[in-house]
């Protein structure tokens, strides 16, 4: 089976797609969520966090939270709301924030590929998460939340893909994050093929978010081959796919509830020890790796880690790691971000004060801003098979939901 190859998408009727988009079903909390679908009976919230049409006492795991996603499928897919494409298309899609763009590929991607390791993932699932999307598309029996993939950039396959949107979108629109989400259908045949054949000759993609996604999309298909549904070699997940040089990372900052035990004049010893502190009249933006900001009491100070981090491991040479090995597990005990309470991470889209207003009003003892990632190290990461810490990237702009779903049966 080819790396990629088209299908026939599930998509908002013409008119209708900005009423429908909605934030990644992971990026907004319950609350907000409920906010954002008054007044919306489209919004794709409906269907990617269904509890919004439920009790707000339910459990989001709730097998009624997944019933009520299909009866809310169908009930836009009745009203026209939705209509499935007859035949298999590939879909551009570009999104624009202020004066960044990137010009993408929606896609069915195989997953004999990822399983095999030629769609390439740095970071780990946690089961509970998977279990969720899982159950989320056999009720569904359609993947609608896409996985957000890239690839190291090839003109002769960048330029393929531009040169598709040269014509008008059919849907084009602003978002209220302020986001402008284009999307072009292509049909041909010929061009289908050429597209195919084109991302046929690379190497690997890889994965920039949606681990839990991809991992649920191979378990479904896993389950429907074993069962006769279909052949492993049909098996496919959603996916958008970009050129790596077209990508923004930000900062994936870190917010801690105490102070293990310490006073504020032991920590700044301790955190001394390690780093060089210089406070500071102004917010910190760490300006290169290896700095960090740091929010205590009310001010900001600039750390720099006195120490050089390893040069052959890509991994513990993030600064999130170097934060964590050199402060947070030794000096506030934070032993494992993934399970300790005590941690919160903020996205960088967030601003900092995300960061300084949980801290002033005493529900957080400390705060860290922290440099990005490079494109470059996630994809050594990944090259070398290792996995990158929890909440390490963030990537900005985000995609939208309900733009082009995948229908699992036809």
């Amino acid at each position: 089976m080819p790396l990629i190859q088209p299908f026939a998408g599930l998509r908002p009727t013409p008119g209708y797609a900005a009423e429908v988009a909605a934030p990644p079903y992971d990026v907004v909390s319950l609350e907000e969520a409920r906010r954002l679908v008054e007044g919306r009976p489209w919004s794709f919230l409906h269907i990617s966090r269904a509890e919004v049409d439920l009790s707000p006492e339910i459990d989001p795991y709730d097998p009624l939270v997944y019933q009520q996603a299909r009866i809310n499928l169908d009930r836009m897919r009745a009203a026209g709301i939705l209509i499935q494409d007859p035949e298999p298309h590939y879909y551009v899609y570009r999104l624009t924030l202020g004066d960044h763009r990137q010009t993408g590929l929606v896609v069915a991607a195989s997953v004999a590929a990822y399983r095999a390791g030629r769609i390439k993932k740095h970071e780990l699932t946690r089961p509970v998460k998977e279990d969720d999307r899982v159950r989320q598309i056999q009720a569904l029996d359609a993947q609608t939340g896409p996985v957000f993939l890239f690839y190291r950039a090839r003109p002769e396959v960048d330029q393929r893909i531009a040169a598709l949107t040269a014509g008008d979108p059919e849907v084009d629109f602003t978002a209220p994050d302020g986001v402008r989400h284009q999307l072009w259908s292509v049909s041909d045949p010929q061009t289908l093929a050429e597209l195919t054949e084109a991302f046929e000759a690379l190497d690997s993609l890889y994965i920039a978010d949606g681990h839990h996604r991809a991992a649920a999309g191979a378990r479904v298909a896993e389950l429907r081959a074993a069962s006769g549904e279909i052949s492993e070699s049909e098996a496919v997940f959603l996916a958008v796919v970009f050129p790596h040089d077209q990508l923004r990372i930000l900062d994936y900052n870190r917010l801690v509830r105490d102070l293990n035990g310490l006073d504020a004049e032991d920590f700044m010893a301790r955190v001394g020890e390690r780093f060089t502190i210089q406070p500071s009249a102004q917010p910190v933006v760490p300006e290169q790796g290896r700095v960090f900001g740091m929010y205590l009491q009310g001010h900001w100070y600039r750390l720099i880690l006195s120490s050089l981090p390893p040069a052959d491991d890509p991994v513990a040479a993030l600064d999130v790691s170097l934060l964590q090995d050199h402060l947070l597990g030794p000096i506030l005990g934070v032993a494992d971000p993934r399970q300790d309470e005590r941690i919160e991470f903020v996205g960088g889209v967030r601003g900092l004060a995300s960061l300084t207003a949980p801290v002033d009003r005493g529900e957080m003892a400390v705060a860290f801003a922290l440099y990005p990632p490079a494109m470059e190290s996630l994809m050594a990461i990944a090259d070398r098979g290792q996995i990158m810490p929890p909440k390490s990237t963030w990537f900005e702009p985000k995609l939208a939901d309900g733009l082009v779903s995948l229908v699992l049966s036809q």
